[in-house]
């Protein structure tokens, strides 16, 4: 029975979660775009030319000057943070075969385990913070939810990269067997997930991809759909 569970949490349900995710993305995007023109424009800065208004545009998206300016600390984690994902998907698609980055043979995962150190320790920050006052003011259950949730995400992928990277034995489950994992979710091969993914360690492995698909499934109904059009207003305010 409980591996007909983490069968379905491995390969099914994978596949369900980013459908969702598309969908629901896709349907959040459409009806803001078909939402009724604003009558009044959102541009804050005066007229400049319309590429070096764009670039401006991208570059406070992915810096956010004014963050920095008036809430220093908060701008530190929030640009470790993002920077952090980045390099997190970078590390995620190293594990695949044919993307690798790193030598084949490689027991450590990119980043040696610092990522998920940075990560972790920036969404506990941004998480504690919402406890004081004036954040805790307007904050709602479904912050703290969404961000323990992604606390949780990333403490069992610290697990895995932790023990591969840290551990003088390794980790049971190998940086090559989680590729093995990804390379057949990607051929849609159904395969059971226990061919290559053997070992006591398995159910850490289960319950990560558990926890990385229910937030897929909330992630186009949260706040984190800013970020799909943080540079578009940026470009809005400019042009």
């Amino acid at each position: 029975m409980i591996d007909t569970v983490f069968y379905f949490i491995m390969v099914p349900m994978v596949y369900l979660a980013f459908a969702w995710f598309i969908v629901g993305a896709a349907i959040k995007i459409l009806g803001i775009v078909r939402s009724p023109a604003m009558p009044h424009t959102l541009r804050i800065f005066p007229e400049k030319e319309t590429n070096s208004a764009r670039l401006a545009a991208v570059w406070d998206a992915l810096t956010m000057p004014t963050v920095r300016a008036h809430r220093p600390l908060l701008w530190f984690f929030l640009m470790v943070f993002h920077i952090g994902i980045a390099l997190l998907i970078l590390a995620h698609l190293d594990l695949i075969p044919k993307l690798r980055i790193s030598a084949a043979d490689s027991p450590h995962m990119i980043g040696n385990g610092a990522i998920g150190v940075a990560l972790t320790v920036s969404l506990l920050y941004l998480l504690f913070r919402r406890f004081r006052t004036p954040v805790r003011e307007f904050s709602v259950p479904s912050d703290y939810l969404l961000l323990f949730l992604i606390f949780c995400l990333f403490l069992t992928g610290d697990v895995i990269s932790w023990g591969n990277s840290w551990s003088p034995d390794g980790f049971v489950i190998t940086k090559q067997d989680l590729g093995a994992y990804l390379s057949s979710l990607i051929r849609f091969t159904f395969e059971d997930p226990r061919k290559v993914l053997s070992g006591s360690h398995y159910p850490v492995v289960a319950m990560h991809v558990l926890l990385a698909n229910v937030f897929l499934i909330i992630l186009p109904f949260s706040k984190i759909m800013h970020s799909f059009f943080a540079i578009p207003l940026n470009i809005l305010r400019r042009v």
